[in-house]
C-alpha cells in the first residue's frame, strides 16, 4: 500500500480509520521553521466533523510531534530540526461493531471489494480502514505546516464549495487577493455567495438518508513563475496526489472541462503589460502552462462523488457464498463529502507547491 509521495519533501500517510492512531512523516522540511500549533489546530478544525452537515464521529484530532521539532517550553511556537516530522493522530471514538458484516458484503462504491481483491481479505476496512476519509487528518496536518512556511514565501492559499449536487456557487476572478482567501476560508461553510451557500446547505438537510456530490475550487496567488516543467510538470504533480483523497473522482485545471466547448479565440489568455510586469487578461489556464507556473492564480477544482455510505437499503453480495444480499449500512457517515473537503484540497496544494519551490 504505497502512501508516499512528493519529491525533495517526502510525505508519507498511514494508519487506519479504527486503528490506534493515523499519523503522517514529512521528510524533508528545512529546519528552523517556526510552526504555530494554535495555527495549525485551527486550520484541521475545518476538517473536523460538526455544524450539523458532516459525521457525528467526534475526534479532536489534537496532531501530536513524536519527531523533527524542538521547543524549550511547553507552549511556545515549536521549531523543525531537519529531521524528519512525525506526527500521530490518536483515534478515540471509533465504533467498529458498526462494520462486523463488511468484511464479507463489501458496500457499493467504496474499496471494500477492491481491498479484499488486492489484499487477499487481510486488509482491515473498518470504517474504510486506510481507504478512508479519516486519513485526511494527518494530511492535513501535514499540509497546514507547508501552509506557513508558504505564507511566510509569500504564497496564501484558500478554497471553497463551488458546488453541491446542481447548486453552484461564484468561481475565483482572475483579481483573486490573499485577503479574499483568507476571509472564504474561514467561513464554516465556505462559499463567496451566501445565499447559494444556503441553497447547498438545504440540499444536504433535504437528502433522507441519501448522499450528495460535490465540487471545491482552490486558489493559490503569490505563486513564483516557472515552477515545474518537464512532459509531467506540476499539474501532473497536484492531480496524482489529488486523486488521492478519497472520493475524488474528477481534476480540471482553470477552465478545465469547460474549456474544451470554446473556441481557441475565445479560451486563450492574452497576454498584457500590468506595472512593468508580464501577465494574463484572463486566468483560463488557471496559472500552469505546459506544465510550469507563469505567476498568475494557480486555480484548480476537484470533483467529490456522493458518499457511498448511505441509509438506504442497496444491493451487493455476500463474498462467502456468491449470493445476492441486501445492505443497510450503519455507522456515522457525511451526507457530503464536499462540505469538508476545502482545507484537504488547500493541504495537497501546499504540500506540491512548498515541494517545487524546494526544487529550485
Amino acid at each position: 500500500m504505497s502512501s508516499v509521495f512528493g519529491k525533495n519533501l517526502k510525505v508519507s500517510i498511514f494508519g487506519e480509520s479504527h486503528g490506534q492512531a493515523i499519523g503522517a512523516v514529512i521528510d524533508g522540511l528545512p529546519a528552523g521553521e517556526e510552526i504555530d500549533r494554535e495555527e495549525l489546530c485551527v486550520f484541521m478544525a475545518r476538517r473536523a466533523p460538526g455544524g450539523g452537515f458532516a459525521t457525528p464521529r467526534k475526534e479532536s484530532d489534537l496532531p501530536e510531534f513524536i519527531s523533527g521539532i524542538y521547543t524549550n517550553e511547553p507552549l511556545a511556537a515549536i521549531k523543525t530540526t531537519g529531521a524528519p516530522v512525525c506526527i500521530i493522530i490518536e483515534n478515540k471514538n471509533a465504533r467498529s461493531s458498526d462494520y462486523a458484516k463488511l468484511n464479507r458484503i463489501p458496500r457499493p462504491g467504496h474499496a471494500d471489494f477492491t481491498a479484499w481483491l488486492k489484499y487477499k481479505g487481510f486488509a482491515d476496512m473498518r470504517g474504510g480502514g486506510h481507504f478512508s476519509g479519516r486519513l485526511t487528518a494527518p494530511l492535513c496536518a501535514a499540509g497546514g505546516i507547508a501552509l506557513q512556511i508558504l505564507k511566510r514565501r509569500g504564497v496564501s492559499i484558500g478554497s471553497h464549495i463551488a458546488s453541491i449536487g446542481e447548486v453552484n456557487d461564484s468561481f475565483f476572478g482572475v483579481g483573486v487577493t490573499k485577503e479574499q482567501l483568507a476571509e472564504i476560508s474561514a467561513k464554516s461553510f465556505p462559499v463567496i455567495d451566501a445565499q447559494a451557500g444556503e441553497k447547498m446547505k438545504a440540499l444536504i438537510k433535504s437528502l433522507d438518508g441519501d448522499s450528495v456530490g460535490g465540487v471545491i475550487e482552490c486558489c493559490a496567488v503569490g505563486v513564483p513563475a516557472g515552477l515545474g516543467g518537464g512532459i509531467y510538470g506540476l499539474e501532473s504533480s497536484l492531480a496524482a496526489i489529488l486523486f488521492g483523497i478519497p472520493a475524488v473522482k474528477g481534476v480540471e485545471f482553470g477552465s478545465g472541462f469547460e474549456g474544451s466547448g470554446k473556441l481557441g479565440s475565445q479560451n486563450n489568455d492574452r497576454f498584457i503589460i500590468n506595472g512593468g510586469e508580464i501577465v494574463t487578461k484572463t486566468n483560463n489556464h488557471g496559472g500552469i502552462l505546459g506544465g510550469i507556473t507563469t505567476g498568475m492564480p494557480l486555480v484548480f477544482r476537484i470533483a467529490l462523488k456522493p458518499t457511498p455510505s448511505i441509509a438506504l437499503e442497496q444491493d451487493s453480495v455476500d463474498i462467502d457464498t456468491l449470493k445476492s444480499v441486501k445492505l443497510e449500512i450503519g455507522g456515522r457517515h457525511d451526507p457530503c463529502i464536499a462540505v469538508r473537503a476545502a482545507p484537504v484540497a488547500e493541504a495537497v496544494a501546499a504540500l506540491v507547491v512548498l515541494d517545487e519551490m524546494m526544487c529550485g
